[in-house]
């Protein structure tokens, strides 16, 4: 039986899901290296911002453009700062 974490967890997993590519694994690392380690507040931010585009995502991710919000803004350094493995 999977516990309302797992369940939680498959979700955001899920949500990480994009149309491209690219943002697949930029989200996905994240999920796996960067997550646990954001507040409350940051993880709330970062659920809002799977609500974002793709291509706003990828603006965000490149640095092309930084969000208005600033708690989203550090949750997307924070993406940006985590390393690939």
């Amino acid at each position: 039986m999977l516990t309302d974490t797992t369940n939680a967890d498959g979700r955001l997993r899920w949500r990480c899901r994009r149309g491209m590519l690219e943002l697949d694994v930029i989200l996905e690392n994240f999920l796996d290296y960067g997550f646990a380690d954001l507040t409350l507040d940051e993880q709330i931010a970062f659920e809002e911002l799977l609500n974002f585009s793709d291509q706003e995502l990828l603006e965000y991710f490149l640095g092309h453009n930084k969000p208005e919000s600033a708690i989203i803004a550090d949750v997307v350094q924070c993406i940006r700062n985590t390393p690939s493995y």
